[in-house]
């Protein structure tokens, strides 16, 4: 008897190419959310697991098998749990890029009115603040809201909803005041909150030189699509961190165009 094999045409579609495009995207974003954190030795290992497994059970070796079967199984929920600092700020970026790109407005309806540009007088307010904090090397944090709120960072701090004032700046921020320990909200034209925790980040590829001040920034920025500025108590140089990216060594000048400026950062 002759066996006869029927060769069936190989199809690709359309929705398998954008299916294929939307795995790659995902996994691209995931990479650059985790890279340069111990979430990523961690998301190696697992892939590592993973290919182990399914080598043994090609093998059709039971045992290791079945073992190996019950920690993947149980391996989405464990996921959650080590990677929720991952998960948490994936959804934010994804969230605050859609609220910043949408035609249509959507952040009147679901969010607070988009600054993504500080208004003239406001910034000229913060600069000068800066400029004088920073000629007297004296350390700050200061973290200017757009469209992502702060109100969920403020209530760990000291609410003030004070107009935005040079003078009060540099106030909280000098060393004998009991509120120059850590980081200054400014949202809507207001001080929001001051000696509020920021989150820090677990990112292990920030320079050596880098302290808590500018680790609570980059991690802020993880957080939100605030900006962040920086006055190193060491040094008096001034750094703004904006979308996990930072620039460093800027002049009151270079701080003002940023603040100033609508469209992105770097």
């Amino acid at each position: 008897m002759i066996d006869t094999v029927v060769n069936m045409p190989f199809e690709i579609k359309i929705l398998d190419i954008v299916d294929v495009l939307l795995v790659l995207l995902i996994l691209f974003q995931i990479y650059r959310l985790i890279r340069g954190t111990t979430a990523f030795s961690i998301s190696i290992a697992i892939f590592i697991i993973y290919v182990f497994w399914l080598v043994v059970r090609a093998l059709k070796m039971d045992l290791i098998t079945s073992l190996l079967g019950q920690v993947i199984g149980v391996g989405v929920l464990a996921l959650i749990i080590v990677f929720q600092q991952e998960v948490r700020r994936f959804l934010l970026v994804m969230g605050n890029r859609y609220i910043k790109q949408s035609r249509f407005s959507f952040a009147r309806f679901f969010s607070r009115t988009e600054q993504d540009a500080v208004k003239t007088g406001e910034a000229e307010k913060i600069v000068r603040a800066c400029e004088h904090l920073s000629a007297s090397r004296t350390g700050a944090l200061i973290v200017i809201g757009r469209s992502s709120s702060l109100s969920i960072f403020a209530d760990s701090g000291e609410i003030l909803k004070a107009e935005v004032s040079t003078a009060l700046l540099e106030t909280i921020f000098f060393k004998n005041t009991p509120l120059h320990d850590g980081a200054v909200l400014i949202e809507n034209g207001l001080i929001l909150a001051a000696r509020c925790p920021l989150p820090i980040s677990d990112q292990v590829g920030l320079p050596p030189r880098f302290g808590m001040r500018h680790r609570a920034a980059v991690g802020m920025s993880e957080h939100s699509d605030a900006i962040i500025i920086v006055i190193s108590e060491e040094t008096g140089t001034i750094t703004v961190v904006s979308n996990g990216e930072i620039r460093e060594k800027l002049t009151p000048n270079d701080l003002r165009s940023i603040l100033l400026s609508d469209k992105k950062l770097f």
